[in-house]
């Protein structure tokens, strides 16, 4: 193989990874569709090589499952499985937040200082077109943004990767989709909060604060739920 061919192919790699990814997320793919390598290839415009490596990259992720005989589609999620990453994701990121406030250093302060800006300029655009998905890709970014400074504060590698494991990022980006203002609002003056008793070295309260931040997006995903039939429903429903 070339190294011109080996770095083409790289490259469809990451397009039809990058392309499929965001439409995962965003709702574009919905849970349970089929994943047809021959379609995705024509839609990208490549071979069905770096399809089929894109997959394998997606499938290791959780955001996608293959079955013998039958192919690759979109991880189907049930009400019961977003209850349960809800439940283990706020408890270790809140445990994350409690070491985040004895173990950062002044200089991470200026970091998660500046991730809170970001978030709360992506608030105030999201209060003024919902609707629009560059908003909530600014949100989703921001939000992400916010989460893994503090992470990165907690000096706990493990703890970072099981998170990260845990965060399901299609129900975080949809989540950011379905909130009405009140609960975008509430969801910025959460992360106001948990800065400041990180900053304060608040150990408890911070970790209090990130569980519930956390379980408000699980009940707003379960909210809209309870109005829909099925998970795939509630991610083609485009607020508006």
């Amino acid at each position: 193989m070339t190294d011109s061919f080996a770095s083409a192919t790289s490259n469809d790699v990451a397009r039809v990874y990058d392309g499929v990814r965001r439409g995962i997320v965003e709702g574009d793919f919905l849970p349970g569709t089929r994943l047809v390598e021959q379609r995705l290839a024509e839609l990208f415009d490549c071979s069905r090589t770096p399809v089929r490596e894109a997959v394998r990259r997606l499938e290791s992720e959780g955001l996608v499952v293959v079955e013998r005989n039958r192919g690759a589609r979109v991880r189907p999620l049930s009400e019961h499985e977003i209850a349960d990453l809800y439940d283990v994701r706020a408890r270790l990121e809140g445990y994350a937040a409690s070491l985040a406030a004895t173990r950062h250093e002044h200089a991470d302060l200026i970091g998660l200082r500046s991730a809170l800006e970001r978030f709360e300029r992506a608030t105030e655009a999201g209060l003024r077109s919902r609707d629009d998905r560059a908003v909530v890709r600014d949100l989703d970014a921001a939000n992400a943004d916010f989460h893994e400074s503090l992470l990165a504060m907690s000096r706990h590698s493990r703890i970072r990767s099981l998170v990260h494991a845990a965060v399901d990022a299609p129900l975080v980006f949809q989540a950011l989709q379905h909130f009405e203002p009140t609960e975008l609002e509430r969801s910025a003056t959460f992360h106001r909060l948990i800065a400041e008793a990180v900053g304060a070295r608040e150990p408890e309260r911070a970790e209090r604060l990130m569980v519930e931040h956390v379980l408000q997006g699980r009940d707003t995903l379960l909210a809209g739920l309870s109005e829909v039939a099925d998970v795939a429903e509630l991610f083609a429903a485009r607020p508006g």
